[in-house]
């Protein structure tokens, strides 16, 4: 793993005091430990980071993928975890964030949602990865022939009325719907789908108060992107 510190004493000191607040609670009230040798193996810039996951996305677009032995570190991982980058993925059971960056357990810190939209609990998580984690990278990572989109797709065209709590998941993705169907694409579908993934980058740059200053400050960036289900490469469009 890569260890290059990219932010200098200020995040460091971010990440170790992070260890005995939130992450104390989120840990079981046990607060986590600071790296041994006092520089978290996450503590590298964003470019660094995003760097990084397009490589093991390469790799595996390629099936070439790193060996790995996945019991190697389990012991350390159960008393903290170093996440290099967060991502806001599609609850999509044929979207694995680990597989497709060719990234082992402890590496990504993964909130999945039908859609991949924030909402306020994944909010609360992305902010929990940056500010307590130390993830520099946030990626919020659509699909291609997303059935979240293509259902909202659906509804808005023909009115439909979605039972349970499925009207709530449209309502979230409609914005990036409209928009992208103002532009008058050719497939809507696939714009959409980019429109989304850009619309959720924007809100989480703008989220206030965590994210947002994090941003400004250039300690996290945020990206969007889209994962092709049928060749496994991921698209940068954010």
């Amino acid at each position: 793993m890569c260890t290059t510190h990219g932010f200098g004493m200020s995040r460091r000191g971010l990440i170790l005091a992070g260890a005995t607040g939130a992450a104390a609670f989120l840990s079981g009230g046990v607060p986590l430990p600071a790296f041994a040798q006092g520089t978290p193996p996450n503590a590298i810039s964003p470019d660094a980071a995003l760097k990084r996951l397009m490589d093991g996305n390469a790799r595996y677009a390629a099936n070439a993928p790193n060996q790995r032995d996945f019991s190697a570190g389990r012991a350390a991982r159960a008393t903290a975890q170093y996440p290099f980058a967060s991502i806001l993925s599609c609850a999509d059971s044929r979207v694995a964030p680990e597989l497709a960056f060719d990234e082992g357990p402890g590496e990504l810190f993964v909130v999945r949602v039908a859609g991949n939209f924030v909402n306020n609990d994944g909010l609360a998580s992305l902010e929990y990865g940056a500010k307590f984690l130390g993830s520099p990278l946030i990626m919020v990572l659509g699909h291609s022939n997303c059935g979240a989109v293509d259902a909202t797709i659906k509804v808005l065209k023909d009115n439909i009325q979605l039972p349970g709590h499925l009207p709530d998941l449209v309502n979230a993705i409609k914005p990036a719907v409209e928009k992208a169907k103002a532009e008058k694409p050719g497939n809507l579908l696939d714009a959409a789908i980019s429109s989304n993934v850009a619309f959720n980058v924007e809100r989480l740059k703008t989220a206030n108060p965590i994210l947002s200053q994090m941003v400004s400050d250039k300690k996290v960036m945020v990206v969007g992107a889209v994962y092709d289900l049928a060749s496994g490469k991921v698209n940068m469009v954010a």
